[in-house]
């Protein structure tokens, strides 16, 4: 400690300035700067002479209190300033709040030469989050340092900018920054870049206009500016690799330079060059050659050379050759390549090494669906890793057996997880286990016995940090049931058989969570159990509202349960008891409880009605309009009561009222506003501030955080007697694991393991037998001809507990239950979004491969799992089915439908006969509408496509063409609908006969459920001809097919502009063509389908709503050269999508 202690002493003359060249050797104050640092130096030093945590606040107030004086006093210079806020800044680094030297650091900032500016700026990165409120004063000084021809200056503004800019502020330097990309420094080029990259991660929507820079920057000259841009290539590939395609040459080109040592040698890192840069063009190229093996191809020369050359004996190394490892096992496989990077996880996972045997676990765990024999060429390792001493190795090999889970062998790997789960005293490895075994069991429980004791076991274990989605799925399962009755009463009467059993146990404490849960279930089923009397069962239930340990939450549960038995009883003792003692108690909402189970008590005919049996899936009729306060609404308006108003309108109308600062740049800021121009009823729409309350993009930003040490919950460590916490007790490998508070859930779960060869026996200890019996049985199912089901598959096996699908279930409790499967499989890692894909081609050879799933396209990948039958000809899938792959959508032109291109000799079979040429029909002609283009086809069948764009809708009109001299049958044609369209009426086409050489068509009306930019419509086609085929296909929509012109008056658009909460600012630059208002107001209504309302003066407003009644209102100003749009929308997503929308246009014209 006392080396760290005099090398911090011996930098700080050089923090504060003592030798800076502009200050003279004396004179000037050099023993001033002297005496800072003294002051500093003796602070540390006293502080680490101190011998307890008391002394040490004791010495910090009084440092504060000094400081605080200090900096207050109006004759401190600038120069104490700066020494002041060193210290503030140590004082804030040791937990210690120093709020009241947040603003001193921004004036510090403001003003003085650059190295105080320099420290003020590093104060306030340190002291201020980005939703502090005084960052607002920092704009303005950021603004002028943008401008500013000193370079440290510019610097020091830039690395602000990325560090603590919220995204309201970001429109008051984007154009600042954009020019700094054209800077002839390199530093600033870097800085500028990775501040973009920030406000990319903050608000895509209002960078994307300046892609094209961004390509720029990857080809700079300068090797810093170039990795910069890499942080935003890999961020936007990750959410639209598609678009990127046309960069895979350049990274490879990248990679090999800097693989083959091309670099300046200052980026290398113990003779390894470049490693960090080397591990993001890695993961850049795993994403781009994912389902392509045409790109693929482009990058199996340099991966090959990355592993040869990655040999060297260093960490460095080992990182990016498990990189390579991903991206090989990522991309289009290559036989060479997949066993260099099998040898290179093997050499891992024997590794003596601990951090290497992590690493070949974690590699392992990747690979392992696309390779599941690896896991049996290293079954023993694995079972020895199960009991290492390192708890994250043993961790890790728990998610390699989660990922290999089947029916046959999830008994064992349960059990595993469970004792793991008894020793392991980590929170987040509580929580992580928990949702595994919870997943696991739901999908592969043999019986129902099992199910219940391994769920009773994960409450009981798992305690109350399980997250509230587990036990709320378990208790949905048990209320749905299954596809058979007989197997929902089974389950119901042996959760409370079990629930009885453990009540029968008055000593043990049990989790909250899972108190909870038994109370619900026998609240709920209790009839099931004929054998015991509901007296009993209330009488348990007293008992647990008598336990001290029990909170009120859980005794609400309780009540809940006990008022449920209570409606089907005559007479209760225990009710009465209960009711006497809770009628007097401190607890207003137990109070509450009992007097209504008192009331309920004395009209049975009410409380039966209002509790029936099993009805918690019952559909509840909901007025959320809330009719039934009409009447006292109307007679509170006749006696003069003022109408109700939305919170974000009154915020509106009390702005409006005020005096609004202006937190625009004072380059950009506009003389006029609306209000002015003689426009009535509406704010101006600069009244508002960037942090306004009323901005949904505000409030998207979360709550405050504080700028102190949270030490709440921070375990004690060091005391009197040195170091706390007790050491470890090492057990044998004998020993058994303690059981569960709940008993012995899983005893007599595990069948026995296939029994060992008579020679093997002979020759292993016992040990090694029972090691062996135990790979044979967790690792049963992975061999070559047994059905693999591993996690994230398609399991071929049937799901034990397959919920059941009730008619009156509503269609937001369906998408709450998708919603939280998805969420938990991403937590268990991007491997489990895994689905396979069968091709059968002409041969009738099968092959399989894995679609590993894009988080942004979810449900396009899900739509391409199908089989292709025997009769689609091979030549016709040719260009899309190659060396058993798909590849994803291509987009042709400037039309943005995927296509099947035929072979060539399926054209000149077909060059003979007459093309069917699609019409629209004489309704639809007059319509605006796209050209009609061709959306999939084989041999027998040809489908087209055509977009119409009507009023009040979109119409998808599909035409679907016999090519064959032979009529087809049965043709069926089904849109799937997804996140983000909806098909109205009905989603399928039927066609029971199309005629040879005729066409068909049929339209579909589509709607818009969630904005987006663009997003693909999968489906299907499905006919019969000698056997049934089906193809599949997809269609790209864009959010300016759903937005139509919303015509009104100026009035009206006062009036609902303040009635809308959700607003975007951007200013974008005016090209050359478009000098003035009234030709970019052209282009945006030609281009967008906007309705122009009014212009007034360099103010404009227009109007517009996504179908089929969304508005979204736009406001106009221009100034020396620039455009700066407002738009507002009640939907949150609307304005960032249309601003976009606005930017490309703008910049396309």
């Amino acid at each position: 400690m006392s080396d760290v202690v005099e090398r911090t002493l011996s930098a700080l003359p050089g923090l504060l300035g003592q030798h800076d060249p502009g200050a003279g050797p004396g004179g000037a104050g050099g023993p001033g700067r002297v005496s800072a640092s003294s002051r500093l130096g003796s602070l540390i030093r006293s502080i680490t002479a101190l011998t307890s945590k008391h002394e040490e606040e004791k010495l910090i107030q009084q440092e504060l209190t000094s400081l605080k004086a200090a900096v207050s006093a109006p004759s401190t210079t600038l120069r104490l300033m700066k020494e002041c806020m060193v210290r503030l800044i140590y004082c804030e680094m040791l937990g210690y709040e120093s709020s009241f030297g947040y603003i001193h650091a921004i004036k510090l900032a403001q003003q003085g030469n650059l190295l105080e500016k320099r420290v003020g700026y590093l104060a306030v990165s340190l002291f201020l989050h980005e939703n502090h409120e005084l960052l607002l004063l920092l704009v303005n000084t950021v603004v002028k340092d943008l401008q500013s021809t000193n370079l440290v200056e510019v610097c020091m503004a830039l690395t602000v900018v990325s560090q603590i800019f919220p995204r309201e502020m970001i429109p008051a330097v984007l154009p600042l920054i954009e020019d700094k990309l054209q800077h002839s420094k390199e530093i600033i080029r870097r800085k500028a870049v990775q501040a973009l990259y920030k406000f990319y991660l903050i608000a895509p929507n209002q960078v994307q206009h300046i892609h094209d820079k961004f390509r720029k920057a990857l080809c700079d000259r300068d090797a810093g500016v170039m990795a910069a841009s890499l942080h935003i290539y890999l961020q936007m590939i990750k959410e639209n690799s598609s678009g990127y395609k046309d960069l895979t040459g350049s990274f490879v080109t990248i990679l090999k330079q800097v693989v083959g040592g091309k670099l300046s040698a200052d980026f290398n890192y113990h003779s390894v060059p470049a490693p960090w840069l080397q591990i993001q063009l890695l993961r850049i190229l795993g994403l781009l050659g994912k389902d392509d093996p045409r790109t693929s191809e482009l990058m199996y020369d340099v991966l090959d050379e990355s592993l040869r050359r990655a040999e060297i004996n260093h960490n460095i190394t080992y990182a990016i050759l498990f990189e390579c490892v991903q991206t090989i096992y990522t991309i289009h496989p290559k036989s060479e390549l997949l066993e260099k990077a099998a040898k290179c996880i093997g050499k891992f996972v024997l590794s003596p090494k601990i951090n290497l045997k992590y690493l070949g676990l974690k590699a392992l765990t990747y690979v392992i669906q696309q390779d599941p024999n690896l896991a049996l060429q290293h079954q023993m390792t694995i079972i020895e890793c199960l009991d290492h001493p390192d708890p994250i190795i043993k961790r890790e090999t728990l998610e390699l057996l989660y990922r290999i889970t089947n029916g046959q062998n999830v008994i064992v790997i349960v059990q595993k997880m469970l004792d793991y789960l008894k020793e392991s005293q980590e929170e987040y490895a509580i929580i992580s286990l928990v949702a595994k075994i919870a997943e696991l069991a739901e999908k592969y429980a043999p019986n129902n016995e099992w199910f219940i004791q391994t769920m009773n076991a994960v409450f009981s274990v798992g305690g109350d940090v399980v997250h509230s989605d587990i036990p709320n799925n378990f208790l949905r399962l048990l209320a749905e049931g299954f596809d058979d009755e007989k197997e929902d009463h089974q389950l119901r009467m042996y959760a409370v058989q079990s629930y009885l059993a453990l009540l029968e146990e008055e000593d043990k404490l049990y989790p909250q969570k899972f108190l909870q849960v038994m109370s619900w279930v026998l609240g709920e089923y209790f009839s099931l159990v004929t054998d015991v009397d509901p007296e009993v069962i209330l009488t348990k239930l007293h008992g647990l509202l008598r336990k001290t340990f029990v909170t009120s939450e859980t005794k609400a549960w309780i009540m809940a349960a006990v008022t449920k038995i209570a409606s089907h009883t005559s007479c209760s003792k225990a009710v009465d008891e209960i009711i006497q003692e809770l009628s007097s108690s401190l607890d207003t909402c137990l109070r509450q409880y009992a007097f209504e189970l008192k009331h309920l008590c004395e009209d049975r005919a009410l409380m039966k009605s209002c509790l029936p049996f099993d009805a918690s899936c019952s559909d509840l009729v909901v007025d959320a309009s809330l009719s039934f306060l009409d009447g006292f609404v109307a007679e509170g308006l006749a006696h003069g009561a003022a109408p109700y108003k939305p919170h974000h309108q009154r915020q509106e109308e009390k702005l409006s009222q005020e005096k609004a600062l202006n937190f625009e740049p004072y380059g950009l800021s506009f003389a006029s506003s609306v209000s002015s121009s003689g426009v009535t009823g509406r704010q101006s729409p600069t009244g508002l501030s960037f942090g306004s309350d009323i901005s949904g993009n505000s409030a998207e930003t979360g709550h405050k955080e504080t700028n102190t040490l949270k030490l709440e919950g921070v375990r004690k460590l060091w005391g009197k007697e040195g170091y706390l916490p007790k050491k470890e007790n090492k057990t044998g490998k004998g020993n058994e694991p303690q059981p569960v508070p709940c008993g012995s859930f899983l005893s007599g779960q595990v069948g026995e393991a296939p029994a060992l060869q008579p020679e093997q026996g002979a020759s292993l200890s016992e040990e090694d037998k029972e090691k062996q019996q135990l790979a044979s049985t967790l690792f049963i199912g992975l061999g070559s001809s047994a059905g693999v089901s591993l996690m994230g598959k398609a399991d071929t096996a049937t799901q034990k507990f397959k919920r059941k699908s009730k008619i009156t279930e509503t269609q937001q409790l369906s998408e709450e239950a998708s919603d939280l499967q998805t969420s938990t499989a991403s937590d268990f890692g991007s491997l489990l979004d895994t689905v396979p894909v069968n091709v059968e081609d002409s041969e009738g050879s099968m092959h399989t491969r894995l679609r590993k799933a894009s988080p942004s396209s979810d449900i396009v990948e899900d739509s391409l799992a199908f089989e292709t039958p025997q009769s689609l000809r091979k030549s016709v899938l040719d260009d899309r089915i190659s060396a058993n792959r798909l590849s994803q959508s291509s987009l042709f032109a400037d039309s943005n439908i995927e296509i099947f291109q035929p072979s060539s000799s399926a054209q000149c079979e077909s060059a003979s006969e007459t093309p069917l040429v699609p019409s629209l029909p004489e309704e639809l002609a007059e319509l605006p509408h796209s050209e009609v283009v061709g959306l999939c086809q084989s041999a027998a069948l040809a489908l087209h496509l055509c977009k119409v764009w009507t009023d009040d809708s979109l119409l998808l009109i599909v035409f679907v063409s016999n090519k064959t001299p032979s009529a087809l049958h049965a043709v069926n044609l089904v849109f799937e609908e997804t996140e983000h369209f909806q098909i109205l009426e009905s989603a399928s086409s039927q066609f029971p006969v199309i005629e040879a050489q005729s066409m068909e068509h049929c339209q579909k009306c589509v709607k818009m459920n969630k904005v987006c930019t663009q997003a693909i419509l999968p489906g299907s086609v499905s006919y019969q001809s000698e056997m049934e085929t089906c193809l599949e296909l997809s269609v790209t929509l864009s959010l300016m097919d759903f937005i139509r012109p919303m015509e009104m008056t100026t009035e009206d658009f006062g009036k609902l502009w303040l009635s809308l909460s959700n607003d975007v600012k951007q200013n974008i630059k005016m090209s050359s063509c478009q000098d003035s208002l009234s030709a970019a107001l052209d282009t945006l209504q030609q281009k967008l389908k906007l309705h122009r309302v009014d212009v007034i003066g360099n103010e404009g407003i227009l109007a517009c709503q996504l179908l089929p009644s969304v508005p979204c209102l736009l406001h106009c100003r221009t100034h020396s050269g620039m455009l700066a749009l407002w738009f507002r929308s009640p939907c949150a997503a609307l304005p960032d999508g249309l601003l976009y929308q606005c930017q490309k246009v703008m910049e396309e014209s």
